[in-house]
């Protein structure tokens, strides 16, 4: 049984009211399954509260369907680490099954707030296998994007004040979603407190990936373009670049968006980056704070010429991977030398990183200004079901 993105052993017993209202029980045990599986699974439960998660039953199949998680618990009972079980429980609300449930993806808001009077691209990523996409009178643009996951459809120009709807088959909900993993082998997590490993974690939605470095550098992003091209970035506070993080924080971890924050300690203060990745996007959103005035800079770390084009920079010509790495940000900044933004007497700076899929043939959708308007018209996203 699949309960969001966790498998869990599945009871023989379900209970429902005539309210919609559902209670599954199971147990988890090592050594049937490993203690590492075992927690991870605990965690992944408590995890759960308050989600919309797909369901699919392993045997009481005609129960899969659209649910919200009101509560979650897990009793974990560990023989010195021999053998144990994690009981669990989850409580849940049926919204129905997906052949009569509408995803509804709510997006709020308004564009990001600018220095180039720019008016941004709304645009949105529903799940891989999304169908009837319905944004009412006025319908939005379409655009196929290729990852690890397989072909994502972005619909571009989605219309303001409009929340749009669309279907999904319940094995299909997570297909390209954004996924946080950490440990080796990477595990993914589910949540807000799980804890993360400082030195192996990763943030992705198979288009796009930010990771922990593990050449010099402050961290790796990397682009699917056939394959992981990987380039290693630099954040600089203007004491050379911050090369280890302290801690890893999980602030947001849905499907259609995750925000990690790295933190690493000052003499005095502290530095935070937030790290965002939303479903179907090509960049990684970046924000950085220092608790004093002074510079931040985040460029490569094997430095590239990039041309400044006032709103973001950009590598002119293609790297050996046809690509064309770039970089920008909704406030003025100045170029860096080594390919990147730097700002003075600030305490923040947000930017965004990534490449031109395809370089100068980059269709359209990947061009570098669509890029940079997708970023400032990137909206906050929530998900509800709805009947149609």
């Amino acid at each position: 049984m699949i309960v969001g993105r966790v498998t869990l052993t599945e009871p023989h017993t379900v209970d429902e009211t005539g309210e919609a209202a559902m209670t599954l029980s199971g147990r988890e045990a090592w050594p049937i399954i490993t203690r590492g599986e075992v927690l991870a699974r605990h965690e992944a439960v408590l995890g759960q509260r308050g989600a919309l998660v797909a369901v699919l039953f392993g045997q009481k199949d005609e129960r899969n369907g659209y649910y919200t998680v009101t509560s979650s618990s897990s009793n974990l009972t560990d023989f010195a680490g021999y053998s144990g079980w994690a009981d669990w429980s989850l409580s849940l609300v049926r919204h129905g099954p997906d052949n009569v449930i509408d995803l509804e993806s709510r997006l709020t808001g308004a564009v990001r707030a600018n220095d180039f009077s720019l008016s941004g691209e709304r645009w949105h990523a529903p799940a891989i296998g999304a169908y009837g996409y319905y944004t009412g009178s006025t319908t939005a643009s379409t655009m196929v994007r290729t990852g690890e996951d397989g072909p994502i459809t972005v619909y571009r120009q989605v219309p303001a004040g409009v929340s749009p709807r669309w279907g999904c088959a319940v094995g299909d909900y997570l297909r390209g979603r954004v996924r946080l993993r950490t440990g080796y082998p990477p595990r993914e997590l589910t949540g807000l407190t799980a804890a993360v490993d400082v030195d192996q974690w990763e943030l992705s939605n198979g288009l796009v990936r930010a990771r922990r470095s593990y050449t010099a550098g402050s961290m790796e992003v990397g682009s699917y373009t056939g394959g992981w091209k990987p380039k290693v970035w630099n954040i600089d506070i203007g004491s050379g670049p911050i090369t280890s993080w302290e801690s890893v924080t999980i602030l947001r971890n849905d499907p259609e968006a995750a925000t990690l924050r790295l933190t690493e300690s000052r003499a005095p203060g502290r530095v935070a980056v937030d790290l965002t990745v939303r479903r179907g996007s090509r960049t990684v959103e970046v924000y950085v704070q220092r608790g004093d005035s002074g510079t931040i800079s985040v460029y490569l770390a094997s430095a590239e010429t990039m041309t400044d084009s006032t709103s973001y920079v950009v590598r002119p010509t293609d790297d050996a991977d046809g690509n064309r790495a770039i970089a920008g940000s909704a406030r003025n900044f100045d170029p860096h030398a080594a390919g990147g933004l730097t700002k003075t007497s600030t305490t923040v700076l947000d930017c965004w990183l990534g490449v031109v899929a395809g370089g100068g043939s980059a269709v359209s959708g990947d061009q570098a200004a669509h890029l940079r308007d997708q970023y400032i018209g990137a909206l906050p996203e929530t998900t509800a079901a709805v009947r149609r």
